[in-house]
């Protein structure tokens, strides 16, 4: 044996020898090559991390824009019905700056003697003053005069909605602003005034501030005429430079990012002083390696004999395994009700994660699980919980008796103290009502209209402890509702820096509408392109269940939840705007909705919970064919706005009494307006539109 290691010995000492000889040739060659792609991919970068924060601002920007230009839409629709009373004009301007905080003030500008009584110019405005508070005056004059101004005189001649150039305003908030204007008309269809709110340009300074991607690279945001908005400090780079700009489709402003190419390059640049030296290094410190492994090459090919020997045993144990889930899909091809795929990605050769799911008498059951730990101890317990799971399910209905039974079974059997976080659901294909229990695992994903996570009690994982009292929840699910189930290797998983790939974007991914297994293809296909070389530290598992059962033609529901949370209100528009759609609304009747939508839901966020509490706004919605209805669900104090006596609107602002017009306009809005409290302590209040 000694002597076959030694004639190996001198044969890969041979090859040593020509391995640094032919190294030394072509490391000054490779060198050079390396030197330019590095250069090209640093340019690359520095170009698309540009790219990623001219989208991400632009969108912050064109965001707020797109927030400003929906409400003054909203509210000049509803001025058409309130020109005949001016000081009510007040009211709606506060409501307006109450629930859109980007908007720093608000005007009406009327055409000229609109108004007899009030002379040729009459422009009531409403601001917010520095110390928050909202100042109301009457600011159109011969020395205002508002009829000349650009963002007037284009609206007005055009009848179309439109945002201004920025200007400053030294009327109102006394600095830089932009305005949309959009026309009011009276009931006669002859245009009235127009609604002009304004938005403060002072975000934008901290934007372009914060927006250095090298110490001397500059960003600068300028406007559709080419006016310098906003730049950042010492806007100046000599030399070379890269450029990135992006243009803000609704407001026409370009916004801009300069980067000096010295700074770019400059770790290249730094890292070429030092490559000979390391050259000569990595020569000898490879004689030094070969040497001292070329003894050992001969000892290596027994134990790689040995571990191809184990590989193959544990191929055949995750082939095993894997014919253990169901893999063919779609699953039930004949069924029209029913769009679901899942996929398992074990980190190892074998996993600790599962799913698994089957039909029995018009139920979906279906589970996930991740086993604590990897490897074949963890598969081994995988296999176990899914046996049971197939086990138990065969005789029981309840997600918390499946789970309390797979528990108890496991915790007598716990030697290693290993646990399994563990998500179960039936699902009734009928109703589209879905019971489950979830043991200490991820919260699913639900799909209604929005994408947020399922309401869910933690519990303790399968196999902490014997006994263990799992609750039970449900929820219904309707018509192209979906939930999506993951192991934490999916958010957990990291690229080379760290970084967690997180739920934010799988919320993202998930937003667009995409078949089950295309779903998967897409979270699978981002994830790997974000880890990049970092390996896959963790199983990963998904499972996405589409409901496509139509319960009643002639009727379909929509289900939007809201914490009360003021900032969630925008929220509502597109709610509304998805069912306007989806029932062919005319916009002017959709605004209105929401609008009435909007001032019943702020109330319940405002007063319905105790401050400082979290709590729960339910908005259904119940398309019919002839009518649109809402039913508004929370668990606040108890409260009947219908009992709110009708604000009288023939008084003047001071003197009515505060409160009672939101319920005014939906009254005013909707056919039918209802409340009941119900037995388990929760305030109901239906609205109907007749369409």
């Amino acid at each position: 044996m000694s002597e076959k290691l030694s004639a190996t010995a001198k044969v890969y000492r041979r090859r040593g020898l020509f391995m640094v000889l032919l190294a030394a040739v072509m490391l000054e060659a490779t060198t050079l090559t390396q030197f330019f792609f590095a250069r090209r991919d640093l340019k690359n970068e520095a170009e698309l991390r540009a790219k990623n924060e001219l989208m991400v601002s632009s969108l912050k920007i064109e965001s707020i824009m797109e927030n400003v230009e929906t409400a003054t839409k909203n509210m000049a629709w509803v001025m058409t019905e309130h020109l005949d009373d001016t000081d009510e004009l007040y009211d709606f301007f506060h409501q307006l700056l109450f629930t859109n905080p980007d908007i720093a003030d608000v005007a009406m500008a009327f055409s000229p003697s609109y108004y007899p009584q009030m002379g040729y110019w009459f422009e009531p405005s409403s601001s917010r003053s520095e110390g928050g508070e909202i100042v109301d005056e009457e600011i159109g004059s011969e020395q205002h005069d508002y009829l000349s101004m650009p963002w007037f005189k284009k609206v007005f001649d055009s009848g179309i909605g439109s945002w201004s150039e920025p200007y400053f305003d030294n009327s109102g908030g006394k600095s830089m602003v932009v305005t949309y204007a959009e026309p009011v008309y009276d009931l006669d269809g002859k245009m009235a005034a127009v609604l002009g709110t304004d938005v403060s340009l002072s975000f934008l300074s901290s934007l372009v501030e914060n927006v250095r991607l090298y110490p001397n690279s500059f960003s600068k945001i300028t406007s559709r005429e080419g006016r310098l908005l906003a730049a950042s400090p010492d806007s100046v780079v000599s030399g070379k430079a890269l450029r990135q700009e992006a243009e803000m489709s609704d407001t026409g402003w370009t916004m801009s990012i300069v980067i000096p190419q010295d700074e770019v390059f400059e770790s290249i640049n730094r890292l070429g002083h030092r490559v000979i030296l390391l050259q000569i290094l990595g020569l000898l410190l490879l004689w030094f390696i070969l040497s001292r492994t070329i003894k050992e090459q001969a000892k290596l090919r027994q134990v790689e004999a040995s571990k191809e020997k184990i590989e193959s045993e544990l191929k055949i144990a995750s082939e095993i395994q894997m014919s253990m889930l169901p893999k063919i899909f779609p699953p039930f091809p004949e069924r029209t009700d029913l769009d679901l795929a899942a996929a398992m990605y074990p980190a190892k050769e074998v996993g600790g994660d599962l799913y698994d799911f089957f039909i029995k008498e018009e139920r979906l059951f279906f589970c996930i699980g991740d086993v604590s730990g990897k490897g074949v101890p963890a598969s081994l317990l995988m296999a176990v919980t899914r046996s049971l799971f197939r086990t138990v399910s065969a005789h029981e209905k309840s997600p918390q008796r499946i789970v309390s039974a797979i528990n108890d079974s496991m915790t007598g059997t716990n030697e290693n103290n290993m646990f399994v976080t563990f998500f179960c659901g039936v699902l009734d294909l009928r109703t589209g009502h879905l019971r489950y229990c979830n043991a200490g695992h991820n919260a699913p994903f639900i799909l209604k209209g929005t994408v947020g996570a399922l309401p869910v009690e933690p519990n303790l994982p399968i196999g902490v402890m014997p006994g263990m009292n799992f609750k039970e929840q449900e929820t219904d699910l309707s018509f192209d509702d979906s939930i999506f189930l993951y192991t934490d290797g999916l958010t957990e998983a990291e690229d080379a820096d760290h970084r967690l790939f997180g739920e934010e974007r799988v919320k993202d991914l998930l937003s667009i509408r995409r078949t089950a297994e295309e779903h998967l293809e897409a979270l699978e296909t981002a994830m790997t392109k974000f880890v990049g070389t970092a390996p896959q530290s963790d199983d990963l598992t998904m499972l996405f269940i589409h409901y496509m059962n139509k319960i009643d033609p002639e009727e379909s529901e929509r289900h939007l939840i809201l914490h009360n949370d003021i900032q969630q209100i925008p929220q509502l528009a597109d709610f509304v705007e998805t069912i306007a759609d989806e029932m062919k609304i005319e916009q002017s009747l959709a605004m209105g909705i929401n609008l009435a939508l909007e001032e019943a839901v702020t109330n319940v966020i405002m007063y319905a919970y105790p401050k400082g509490s979290d709590g729960l706004v339910d908005i259904e919605a119940i398309m019919r064919k002839k009518s649109l209805e809402f039913i508004i669900t929370d668990s606040g104090i108890p409260f009947d706005p219908t009992q709110v006596p009708v604000a009288d609107t023939t008084l003047g602002v001071e003197e009515r009494p505060v409160g009672g017009l939101g319920i005014f306009l939906v009254r005013n809005i909707m056919d039918t307006v209802n409340y009941r409290r119900s037995d388990d302590g929760k305030n109901i209040l239906s609205m109907t539109k007749n369409i």
